[in-house]
């Protein structure tokens, strides 16, 4: 049981960073490579400002969060935007996106490296975890954080994506951008609102994996870039739902691994589940095929 908990957790840690992720590639088409960099960089600035100030750890959360909005606002207006308005090919426009993608996520890193000597960081919310124990299970308090954040937010995100009048507009985008902006969807300011939205789950993702670790590497958040990755291609584009499970199915999978004693292969399982469901399934569990008109 206690194995069962720890895969839930850690699936909840890859839900949290890939929902972001499979919000902006999912709807407005930005495969986001300096969400990783966002991750990070949310964490940095709140460990600088718990350095100056004590905080309860809703206000360091928010910091967190905050952050990464902005970040992640400031990519989509400066870089992102200005790529999508300047391209006529499609497919040309994706690949500078995650060129560019790759670029930014640069910078927010360097200066993590910089300003921590290149050694892991971390926050004092002057927050101390409780561990329960009950037959045989330990559950603490940041692991019951992480994971009613990461199911509440995953199914809120996805009942309001297929509900609200704006998650509509964003799925419209995601199957035809050129007619629904014909229909009177503002494209552009619904990217803008949802990469603020993405950066602020990558924040939050920072924030709560770090409680849960003490403190995290500027380099951290490359790895998970891997892991999102399958998990949409396993879950499928465009489905919030199929993240969720893709999340969960990707850490019980390693979970297994580690369990089975191939630990030093756990990240080989997600570039396996990336080449299986691109080979038999291109399109996920839940997602439907690409039409693009031309």
């Amino acid at each position: 049981m206690q194995e069962i908990l720890n895969a839930a957790t850690l699936g909840s840690v890859y839900l949290l960073f890939t929902l972001g992720m499979a919000l902006a590639w999912g709807t407005i088409g930005i495969l986001n490579f300096a969400h990783g960099a966002t991750f990070v960089f949310s964490v940095l600035v709140a460990h600088l400002v718990t350095k100056e100030a004590a905080l309860p750890l809703p206000v360091v959360l928010l910091i967190a969060v905050a952050v990464g909005a902005v970040v992640s606002l400031l990519t989509q207006l400066l870089v992102f935007q200005r790529i999508v308005n300047a391209g006529a090919d499609h497919r040309a426009t994706e690949l500078r996106i995650i060129i560019a993608g790759i670029g930014v996520s640069a910078i927010p890193i360097a200066v993590a490296q910089r300003v921590s000597g290149a050694s892991p960081f971390g926050f004092d919310a002057g927050y101390t975890p409780s561990v329960y124990e009950f037959a045989g299970i330990r559950l603490s308090t940041t692991t019951l954080i992480i994971l009613v954040a990461a199911i509440g937010i995953g199914v809120g995100l996805t009942m309001w994506l297929k509900k609200s009048r704006q998650g509509l507009a964003l799925r419209a985008i995601g199957v035809d951008p050129e007619t629904s902006e014909g229909m009177g969807v503002n494209r552009s300011a619904l990217a803008l609102s949802t990469m603020a939205v993405a950066g602020a789950l990558a924040g939050l993702a920072g924030a709560l994996l770090t409680l849960q670790l003490g403190a995290i590497a500027p380099e951290s958040g490359d790895p998970l870039l891997i892991k999102a990755f399958a998990i949409i291609v396993l879950g499928g584009l465009g489905s919030m739902g199929g993240a969720v499970l893709g999340a969960y199915i990707l850490a019980a999978a390693e979970t297994v691994m580690i369990h089975l004693g191939f630990g030093t292969w756990v990240d080989a399982v997600s570039f396996g589940l990336i080449f299986l469901v691109l080979l038999f399934r291109p399109q996920g569990m839940f997602g439907t095929k690409e039409v693009r008109r031309t």
